[in-house]
């Protein structure tokens, strides 16, 4: 860390920028991990800093389940060789500047995961069967939120891309609170903007305004305390806020009209909603407002034609088997199409670990202090396969094993097992399909 604050006011973690609209709607802007946060061991400052001036813990882990629709073509992800000097296939092309930053596994069974796209997505989840239209238990990611989510301004925060409407309740939903009780993902991304910053205002989506003005003043008095790379970086947070502002209001109308059951999709901009909606999460990571979130990119048994990659003869799930103008999976023409739908997800999920490596915190990284896991619903899309199923982890350096392929005996409760108790330290959480730790993926 190059400053380390000795002689100025200390800050909580937890300070927030608060205003008003022009409408009387009230905003909040969360800080970045300033320098003044932190002691000479990138250790956080007590929350109570009036308190407990002389105190400091240990930085907040967080927790990213990202998930993507259908399966892989394993030829095209899986690593033949195991270790460090594991060979990136060209799925995994786009970890190639992170691939020390992240873990590749594959061998891992969906306990409960069935031979249907519902099924799979329930056991991937929930580590519970799918019982009629609902899983049996709640998901992963509440588990651990209920556990260590509880001081964050948001217990847990649901994001998605993909507005297919194909499909029932749990293609639709990646995240649920219960049996019969779905966290459906915020997919429109001035939605997801306006619940992470409070804002009830249309005036900054029609470039009347931006919400910085509510929280001008407050930003201006926060600044007088501040030394001058604590300044910069508060500048540079506050233009980052800016520029999504421009962002989401530069997107065109359609953007936000949810599409009929069995539409095409072909006009969908994912590429560029996808991060705008990965810079919304960084930011809500990076401000403490949350420890814990998911990531639906594409839909369980997803319907999506890809134009900016050049496929649109078929949808996504047809490329995945012999259907109408579909090749098939199992040929050459259908595995490079799975190859390329696939190598665009890794891009989008390594943009976003990326941003998260970008932004300093403490003694390290804002990714030092993240897991990241991105998991599919099926191993072979064709198939169904819920065995042999591949998992992608990212940050947490003091804890996982990075920068190498492992093939692993083990269930992906016990992955997430694992990532609850040996690496976030909640200890609380009990996977139900979980049988052992796998020491294999730990330092």
């Amino acid at each position: 860390m190059p400053h380390v604050i000795t002689s100025r006011a200390r800050l909580s973690r937890r300070t927030f920028l608060k205003g008003l609209t022009a409408a009387h709607a009230s905003v909040v802007v969360g800080l970045p991990p300033l320098v003044s946060m932190f002691n000479s061991h990138g250790t956080a400052y007590a929350a109570d800093v009036a308190a407990k001036r002389t105190l400091a813990g240990a930085i907040d882990k967080r927790y990213v389940l990202w998930f993507n629709g259908n399966g892989i073509p394993e030829r095209y992800w899986i690593p033949t060789r195991d270790g460090a000097d594991y060979d990136l296939t060209p799925c995994l092309a786009p970890i190639a500047k992170l691939r020390d930053d992240t873990l590749v596994l594959s061998g891992l069974d969906n306990t409960f995961g069935g031979n249907g796209h519902p099924q799979a997505l329930s056991a991937l989840m929930t580590c519970t069967p799918l019982t009629g239209n609902t899983p049996a238990g709640p998901s992963v990611d509440q588990l651990i939120a209920r556990n260590i989510g509880n001081n964050s301004r948001f217990r847990s925060l649901q994001i998605g891309v993909s507005q297919e409407s194909f499909g029932g309740v749990v293609q639709k939903n990646m995240t649920w609170a219960g049996p019969n009780r779905p966290l459906p993902p915020e997919e429109i991304p001035h939605r997801l903007f306006d619940r992470v910053f409070g804002v009830k205002d249309q005036g900054w989506i029609d470039h009347k305004a931006t919400i910085l003005d509510a929280v001008r003043q407050d930003a201006i008095l926060l600044r007088k305390n501040l030394p001058k790379e604590d300044e910069q970086r508060l500048d540079e947070h506050l233009s980052s806020i800016r520029d999504l502002e421009r962002a989401i209001a530069s997107l065109p109308p359609e953007y936000q009209n949810v599409a009929e059951p069995e539409e095409d999709f072909d006009m969908k901009d994912w590429p560029r909603i996808a991060k705008i909606q990965s810079d919304l999460l960084a930011y809500a990571l990076a401000a403490g407002q949350t420890r814990v979130a998911s990531y639906m990119l594409t839909k369980c048994q997803g319907l999506a034609r890809f134009p900016w990659l050049g496929h649109t003869a078929a949808r996504h799930h047809d490329y995945t088997h012999k259907d109408g103008k579909a090749p098939g999976e199992k040929g050459a023409e259908g595995q490079r199409i799975l190859r390329d739908i696939c190598r665009w997800h890794v891009e989008e999920f390594a943009y976003l670990v990326a941003k998260l490596k970008s932004i300093p915190e403490g003694a390290g990284t804002l990714l030092d202090n993240t897991v990241l896991v991105f998991v599919h619903e099926h191993a072979e899309a064709g198939p169904h396969k819920s065995n042999g199923m591949i998992a992608l982890l990212a940050g947490s350096r003091d804890k996982l094993a990075l920068g190498r392929h492992i093939k692993i005996t083990g269930t992906v409760g016990d992955l997430y097992q694992t990532l609850a108790g040996n690496v976030l330290g909640a200890s609380g959480v009990k996977i139900p399909t979980a049988s052992r730790t796998l020491t294999e993926i730990l330092v």
